[in-house]
């Protein structure tokens, strides 16, 4: 069986649903295939999911802190209810999915896509062939080749562990790293991070992850950076992880191991090759417009295009400018200027815009302000011991550059600095903006 479209897009997450949706409006015959449950990972495997499970252990961890200051009583998680709190967001989201294409005439596949040619796919036994294709598959666990690496569990296995096993490790020390430890950590499990770089969350401002690192040794999570996993032994029920640090060698036993090491897409299974796209250092060769350099009707955008950050906002930022383009000609560009990003540990540790490394390399004069500021109200409020910030101003203009938080209310003040970077802001706008006070973005003025 053949059917024709003028867009297909493979993958059902965030972009697909922005990118199709766009495109149908405009009168087109649009498809959309993906061979695991519609919504994507943000929805299904990630950022959803993994928020409202912090959010049971943010309100452990605040009644914690505030244990004699007036509040009495112990309090702890309860892991299988937690989990089914989280599923009571997780389990309608495909069938809600699949309903919001079918109401708009999109139709759906579930099956694994191959191209057969570069405007053909197969899926199961239909071909598919379209005028357009967008990429939007997202990304995979990245492969590590290291001897028993079947036995790591990635982001999506943890968020559907019925129980929480008493010995963790992770592998890597990223967002998923930092996020799942200080969840696990808070539910009672022992955690070891194994980084291989000189410190965790690389993505972010070294003196700020150094002032985020007291509230994992609170939690007990013994973080060894420097170290390299060699393999993984499964022994009974549980694994042996060997590595080595500067020629030491170690082993950490563990009930389960999982995979912190970062994501990539995974074209394998789509035969790029067939369809006559470039990919280069595991990435598809794109122009500009987020259209592939070698075979113009196929785009990519998120995870799949790899242009720009791998968060959520991106992937839709993508989709827009993939669907503009596919009406009415490449015209419009991914713009990535001021996107934030957000690690949801306990508190939040948040950055926009440039680092200090960035701005000296780019040649811009700039000045620093930058504080530990466990003193201010914001944090005694809290309880929180862990709060500061450094943020960087352009000294000819007064422009906002960057901003880099670590502490309560980062995940959500992070998002002015975002604005005021992106829309070209100045640190006088800030100062002269009145906040509702007091909130965490009534910071903002002694800030920069």
């Amino acid at each position: 069986m053949v059917k024709q479209y003028d867009l297909v897009v493979i993958g059902a997450g965030t972009a697909a649903m922005t990118a199709a949706m766009r495109v149908r409006a405009a009168g087109k015959q649009v498809a959309v295939v993906d061979f695991r449950p519609f919504g994507g990972t943000c929805a299904l495997r990630g950022c959803d999911p993994k928020k409202m499970l912090i959010g049971g252990a943010e309100a452990v961890d605040h009644v914690r802190r505030m244990h004699d200051k007036g509040i009495a009583g112990d309090v702890n998680i309860l892991w299988p209810a937690l989990m089914a709190f989280k599923r009571t967001f997780t389990d309608p989201v495909p069938d809600k999915m699949q309903q919001r294409y079918q109401d708009k005439n999109i139709d759906t596949f579930h099956g694994k896509a191959r191209f057969t040619g570069t405007n053909t796919l197969l899926v199961g036994d239909t071909i598919l062939e379209a005028k357009h294709i967008l990429l939007a598959s997202g990304a995979e666990p990245a492969k590590l080749n290291i001897p028993g690496e079947e036995y790591l569990i990635d982001n999506e296995d943890f968020l559907a562990l019925e129980t929480l096993p008493g010995r963790i490790v992770c592998v890597g020390g990223g967002y998923i790293a930092a996020e799942f430890s200080h969840l696990a950590a808070r539910a009672g499990a022992k955690v070891t991070v194994l980084q291989h770089g000189e410190r965790m969350l690389k993505e972010f401002d070294a003196d700020l992850v150094g002032w985020l690192m007291a509230s994992f040794s609170v939690l007990g999570i013994d973080v060894h950076t420097k170290t390299s996993v060699e393999r993984i032994e499964k022994v009974g029920n549980g694994y042996r992880v060997f590595s080595s640090s500067e020629g030491k060698k170690s082993m950490v036993e563990a009930d389960l191991v999982v995979h912190a090491a970062g994501r990539a897409p995974d074209y394998a299974a789509l035969d790029l090759d067939a369809a006559g796209v470039d990919v280069k250092k595991g990435k598809i060769q794109l122009n500009e417009y987020l259209q592939s350099v070698s075979n113009p009707a196929v785009y990519a955008a998120g995870d799949a295009a790899r242009m720009g950050p791998p968060l959520t906002p991106v992937s839709s930022h993508d989709a827009k400018v993939v669907a503009g383009n596919i009406l009415n000609g490449n015209q419009l560009k991914p713009n990535y200027t001021g996107v934030p990003s957000v690690a949801f540990t306990i508190p939040p540790i948040a950055s926009v815009g440039l680092n200090e490394e960035q701005a000296h390399k780019r040649g811009i004069k700039f000045k620093v302000k930058s504080q530990k500021a466990s003193d201010w109200f914001t944090a005694r409020q809290a309880a929180e011991p862990v709060y500061g910030f450094k943020v960087l101003v352009e000294e000819t203009n007064d422009r906002v550059l960057g901003a880099h938080l670590v502490g309560p209310h980062a995940d959500e003040v992070i998002n002015v600095f975002a604005f005021a970077i992106r829309y070209g802001h100045t640190a006088q706008d800030l100062k002269d903006t009145m906040f509702a006070y007091p909130t965490g973005a009534s910071d903002i003025g002694y800030m920069v």
